[in-house]
């Protein structure tokens, strides 16, 4: 039998899985961890206790599994754009620094943006310069951390880390690089070189390949490392969301996925590239093909607030939000607890909770909280719209697609069908097909959508109304917000 391993390092945890070559799932494994915020607007990942650790416990865990079972390919991803900086052994210098939440460099974004030009950027990039973006965190690094900066001779992600410490490869793959702005030229498809040497000059960049191609296999230090076959094929890899749209099949121009999870993160496929200044613009995972981008702040991240504020479990607050009536009797919900991503990209948005009585009480906030990130979806999906990326085909994935109210409610506030795979445990399931995809094994009945969730017309035409006035109240209340993030910073609220 053949067999594949794939693994993921996320947010809050990683995740692993061994498939046979039709995609069944014969053994899973996870580990969870936490981030680091050592100040306000930082968000880290240490890469030998976090990403290194997860993965060799996890492949630890899938080789018992596997029982001494020959092994025939290996994909890695994880969450990204991420810097961190490594000599030239590949040992870290420092904490990995995270993707759009962490939100440090806001000054060396305005200042590149400055030296650039926004248009020309979004030109040649395909995507703005945000939190997102690698190259304004690169320059950040030159200016607060110059003894790091200068011994930095790699720039390495998670999945790139992984990689290089199996392989001895220097490689990012080409989605990856996309979102190094200003620093890849997306219609090229390769580094920019002259604006990579004035945001990080004297860096030598990674080679690039695709997320499906074979770079290398396990070398004998990390066989003895991990447990792993010397000579085991290892994929370039990429980052996660983009492996969990793999996962559900969203790959012909048209297929969008939304991923629910600790934050909300959709991805559409395309054709050509459509730069769009509220959404990011990247390579896709397979050649030929580009995506746009969207991800939430905050989605999961604000129902776990709000589940352990109140001492409940969700069990109890899905049953007891489900016969609340659209519109959660008057409450809507700004689900800006940690800023804002796309397509607003403002940091020091707020979470607002709007028309508030002594009458309402748990289950019509938990119902507002869910409302309120469909409708930062739909607004997401306007913009790829405006893009000109209609999605054709909508897939959901992720551990909140169980029990149903959220995906109902983001159906019938978009008014869009989503459908529903067999398996939602995400990008490891990706990293496995991409392997197999690898090793030249056909993947298209991997993980069949079962299921499709259907909008309901009548609270469509409700949540209609509720949809402009939550437009409205992000505009009308922008001055207090970034007021109060102001003061939460300079009195240190969050340190």
């Amino acid at each position: 039998m053949t067999r594949f391993l794939g693994v993921d390092i996320g947010t809050a945890s990683s995740k692993g899985v061994l498939t046979d070559e039709h995609g069944t799932v014969l053994a899973r494994s996870e580990r969870a961890h936490g981030v680091s915020t050592p100040r306000p607007g930082w968000v880290e990942h240490d890469a030998e206790r976090v990403w290194w650790a997860d993965f060799t416990a996890i492949i630890g865990d899938l080789l018992a599994a596997a029982d001494g079972a020959a092994l025939d390919g290996l994909a890695v991803s994880g969450i990204g754009p991420c810097l961190l900086p490594a000599d030239a052994d590949g040992r870290p210098l420092r904490p990995a620094i995270l993707y759009g939440v962490d939100t440090r460099a806001t000054a060396e974004i305005a200042e590149l943006e400055a030296e650039f030009g926004a248009p020309a950027v979004l030109e040649r990039a395909g995507s703005p310069l945000t939190s997102q973006a690698v190259g304004p965190k690169l320059r950040w690094l030159a200016r607060h951390e110059p003894e790091v900066a200068a011994r930095t001779s790699m720039l390495l992600m998670a999945s790139s880390f992984l990689v290089h410490r199996l392989t001895g490869r220097y490689v990012l793959d080409h989605q990856s690089a996309s979102q190094c702005v200003p620093m890849y030229n997306l219609l090229r498809r390769e580094w920019a070189l002259d604006w990579a040497e004035l945001v990080a000059p004297g860096l030598r960049l990674p080679e690039l390949a695709w997320p499906t191609e074979v770079i290398g296999r396990v070398s004998a230090a990390a066989a003895a490392s991990t447990g792993l076959p010397v000579g085991l094929p290892v994929t370039t890899g990429t980052i996660d969301a983009w492996a969990e749209a793999a996962s559900v099949g969203v790959r012909a121009p048209g297929d969008a996925m939304v991923m629910y999870g600790t934050t909300m993160f959709l991805v559409q496929v395309l054709s050509d590239p459509r730069p769009h200044a509220g959404l990011w613009g990247t390579c896709g995972t397979w050649p030929g093909t580009y995506t746009l981008a969207a991800g939430m702040a905050t989605s999961g991240a604000v129902t776990e607030w709000l589940r352990s504020l109140v001492g409940a479990d969700f069990a109890e607050l899905v049953a007891e939000a489900a016969p609340v009536p659209a519109g959660s009797r008057g409450l809507l919900v700004l689900p800006y607890f940690a800023g804002e991503r796309t397509p607003l990209f403002d940091p020091d948005a707020r979470g607002i909770v709007a028309g508030l009585t002594l009458a309402h009480g748990r289950a019509e906030l938990y119902r507002a909280v869910l409302e309120g990130i469909a409708y930062g979806v739909r607004h997401n999906l306007v913009a790829m719209t405006e893009a000109g990326g209609r999605a054709g085909r909508l897939v959901a994935v992720g551990g909140g697609t169980k029990g149903g109210l959220w995906t109902q409610i983001v159906s019938d506030v978009t008014g869009l069908p989503q459908q529903l795979p067999a398996e939602t445990i995400g990008a490891c399931l990706g990293d496995a097909l991409l392997a197999a995809e690898a090793a030249g094994v056909d993947t298209t009945r991997w993980n069949p959508i079962v299921a499709t969730v259907e909008p309901q017309p009548e609270r469509t035409e409700e949540y209609n109304r509720y949809y402009q006035h939550y437009r409205d109240l992000y505009e009308c209340s922008t001055a207090i917000t970034h007021f109060l993030a102001s003061e939460q910073h300079r009195k240190g609220a969050f340190s």
